[in-house]
C-alpha cells in the first residue's frame, strides 16, 4: 500500500502523524511512505531523519494525496484539502464528524474511507487512540487554567496554589476519564482544591480510590454541576460520548452565575463543546470573555507540546494503521472490532450512529 503523510495545514498545527520510526516500521512491512516535504519541523523531525527511515519526500500535498491509497493524518482536513480527496482512499485521523456536518457531507460525496481516531475502541469501551491526546490535553487544561486565572488574561487574579494564609483556587472538572483524570493530577499538583463531577458510579469509586481524599469526586447530578461550577475559580469541560456531541452541561444561565473572572477550560470543543457559550480558540490568542467569565476553547491542544504528541500518536495509532495497511481496511475492519468501530464513513454511507444522530443525516 502507499501511505501519505502530508504536512498538516490546520493553523498552529504542530504534529505530524507518525516519527520517523513509525515510518520504518511501515516501510519494513512492504509499503511505501509518501512524506510531504517540512511535515515534521513542527515538532523537530527533518526530512532527512524520515529519508533514513526508508520514506520518500514528496514537494507538494497534491502529489501526497494524489498517490497515497491511505492517508495518516492528525486533523481532520479542512477545506484546502476536499478536493484532494479520492473515492475509496483511505483517511486515518482525528475527524470529530459530530460537531462538523460540512466535512462529514464531504466525506460522503467524496466516497472515502473516513477512519476516526476517536472512535477505535476496545472490547473494554476504552479509547486507545484518543486517550493519548486526551491525557495530554488533560494535563494542559490545568495549565490553561492557570493561566486564565492571571488578570492580564481577564482573571481573577486568584494562584492555583494559593499563599500562606491564602486558600488556593477551586477547580471543578466535569468528567472523570483519561483526560478528566489527568487534568485533576496537574491541578491538585498545583495545590488547587479540586472536585471531579462524574456520571458513571463504578468509575466514581475508582477515582477515589486513585485519589484517596486528594481530590473530591462527587456522582454527577444536574443539581451537584450547578453547585460546583458555580463555586468554582477553574471549570475544566473534559465530557466524551465516543463520536456523539458533548453534552451541553454548562448552559448560558448557569454561566453568568459563575464567579466574575472565573475561567472555563473546554477540551471538549472538538466534539461541539459542554458550555453553551464555547467557541473554538487558537494558541496565539487563546481566551475570550462571555458575562465576565474566561473561556478557552484551543481545538488542537496537544500541538502545544507537538513532540511529545507526536511520539504519543504514533505509538498508539502505528498498530492499527500497520494492520490496515497489511490487511486492507476491509479485512481489517472484519478481524479487529475497534477497527471497524473506527470506521465512521465508507462509501457514501455515514457508519456510525453518533454522528448520524447529531447531524440529523441519514
Amino acid at each position: 500500500m502507499v501511505i501519505g503523510i502530508p504536512r498538516e495545514v490546520k493553523p498552529e498545527e504542530k504534529r505530524v502523524s507518525a516519527t520517523p520510526d513509525g515510518v520504518r516500521v511501515l516501510v519494513l512491512h512492504g509499503h511505501k511512505v509518501l512524506v510531504e516535504k517540512r511535515a515534521g519541523l513542527g515538532c523537530g523531525i527533518s526530512d532527512d531523519a524520515f529519508k533514513k527511515a526508508g520514506g520518500t519526500i514528496t514537494g507538494s500535498s497534491v502529489a501526497v494525496w494524489g498517490k497515497a491509497d491511505m492517508i495518516l493524518k492528525v486533523k481532520e482536513p479542512i477545506v484546502s484539502e476536499f478536493s484532494l480527496m479520492r473515492e475509496n482512499q483511505i483517511i486515518f485521523t482525528f475527524l470529530h464528524l459530530a460537531a462538523k456536518k460540512k466535512l462529514t457531507v464531504t466525506l460522503q460525496k467524496r466516497k472515502v474511507v473516513g477512519i476516526a481516531y476517536e472512535t477505535v475502541q476496545l472490547k473494554d469501551g476504552s479509547l486507545p487512540i484518543l486517550r493519548t491526546m486526551s491525557e495530554v490535553a488533560g494535563r494542559l487544561s490545568a495549565q490553561l487554567g492557570a493561566r486564565g486565572l492571571e488578570i492580564q488574561n481577564g482573571g481573577r487574579g486568584v494562584l492555583m496554589g494559593g499563599a500562606e494564609g491564602v486558600s488556593p483556587a477551586q477547580v471543578t472538572i466535569l468528567g472523570g476519564g483519561n483526560a478528566g483524570l489527568r487534568a485533576a493530577e496537574v491541578a491538585s499538583g498545583m495545590g488547587a482544591m479540586v472536585t471531579i463531577i462524574e456520571v458513571n458510579r463504578r468509575r466514581v469509586d475508582k477515582l477515589r480510590k486513585i485519589f484517596d481524599n486528594r481530590v473530591v469526586v462527587k456522582q454527577s447530578t444536574p443539581a451537584s454541576v450547578e453547585r460546583e461550577v458555580v463555586k468554582a475559580d477553574v471549570v475544566i469541560g473534559a465530557v466524551l460520548n465516543p463520536g456523539a456531541r458533548a453534552p451541553k452541561l454548562i448552559t448560558r444561565n448557569l454561566v453568568k452565575k459563575m464567579k466574575k473572572g472565573a475561567v472555563i477550560v473546554d477540551i471538549a470543543v472538538d466534539q461541539g463543546g459542554c458550555c453553551e457559550t464555547i467557541r473554538p480558540t487558537t494558541h496565539a490568542h487563546p481566551f475570550y470573555t462571555v458575562y465576565k467569565v474566561v473561556h478557552c476553547g484551543i481545538t488542537n491542544l496537544p500541538s502545544t507540546v507537538p513532540l511529545t504528541s507526536t511520539l504519543a500518536l504514533t505509538r498508539a495509532s502505528l498498530p492499527y494503521a500497520l494492520e490496515i495497511a497489511d490487511k486492507g481496511y476491509l479485512n481489517a475492519a472484519k478481524d479487529n472490532p475497534a477497527i471497524r468501530k473506527g470506521i465512521n464513513v465508507v462509501n457514501g454511507k455515514i457508519t456510525n450512529r453518533a454522528v448520524v444522530e447529531a447531524l440529523g443525516l441519514t
